[in-house]
């Protein structure tokens, strides 16, 4: 029998407005840790999943959850929680407002909830499947631009090897043919704004179940599409996530296609250009 996720959603909703009090709460307060050559970690990502897992393991025992910062139960509940404390983290250790925290419910592999709240401008996006997606309570429909060179996208870069990713020759090339591309550093808020309107499009390489989870979710009932960068449909273990509001995902798939093919348009020489 289908499980609804409506009402999960209020419970998730207080989670996450908790999650992000206790994030504004350590706002600036914070040193910053690396759990690798440049990924930061800060005290904030271990208190806020913290107070999360304990949270939903009183609540729903048996439910499976994974945690960005490596909580994790795994005992083949149909239940798993995809738990993101703080998304946008170098954001937050640097002191720049523009961070969230993201949390999914997934029933027998298909997503039924998400919510994802921005403590900084009290905006809380949630999600359930077949009942459309929200801000503050109010529908949100994805934008209806029909041409990429009218579109506002986003996109982001990794945290470290970005030498050994690709993802710059796509910002160049989708730069020349929109009307601007953001990099604002938390792709579960990227999706957001892709649902209700702001962006027109996101893709990024490489990002994690739960960089994704809850704003594929919202993107889909917001009326948009989510796929892989060949157009093969997502899954949450994908890698590659190209989101739109449905309208442009044929001509960025061209782009990319192109792309990934080599036909691209070179840089332009520094030289030349402080000669003109």
């Amino acid at each position: 029998m289908p499980v609804s996720g409506q009402s999960f959603l209020q419970p998730m909703r207080e989670l996450a407005q908790d999650a992000g009090a206790l994030l504004m709460s350590l706002f600036g307060k914070v040193a910053i840790e690396y759990k690798g050559d440049a990924d930061l970690v800060t005290q904030a990502d271990r208190a806020s999943e913290k107070m999360i897992v304990e949270r939903i393991r009183k609540q729903w025992p048996d439910h499976d959850l994974l945690g960005e910062e490596g909580s994790r139960t795994q005992t083949g509940s149909d239940f798993r929680w995809y738990i993101d404390p703080l998304d946008g983290t170098t954001n937050f250790a640097h002191g720049y407002p523009v961070f969230c925290v993201s949390l999914a419910l997934e029933h027998q592999g298909k997503r039924i909830a998400g919510v994802i709240y921005d403590p900084t401008r009290q905006e809380m996006f949630s999600a359930s499947l077949g009942s459309g997606a929200q801000l503050n309570g109010k529908p949100i429909h994805v934008s209806r631009t029909l041409r990429l060179v009218e579109s506002l996208l986003a996109t982001g870069f990794p945290s470290h090897k970005r030498h050994k990713n690709p993802n710059i020759h796509f910002y160049h090339q989708i730069t020349l043919r929109s009307h601007g591309i953001r990099r604002a550093g938390s792709a579960a808020l990227d999706l957001c704004y892709v649902a209700c309107g702001r962006y027109d499009a996101f893709w990024e390489f490489n990002l994690n179940p739960w960089d994704t989870a809850a704003g594929v979710l919202m993107v889909e009932e917001a009326g948009g599409k989510v796929t892989n960068f060949s157009g093969a449909p997502f899954s949450i273990e994908s890698r590659q996530v190209l989101a739109t509001n449905t309208l442009l995902h044929t001509e960025l798939l061209h782009e990319f296609k192109e792309i990934f093919e080599g036909r691209v348009e070179g840089l332009p020489s520094v030289s030349e250009y402080l000669a003109g």
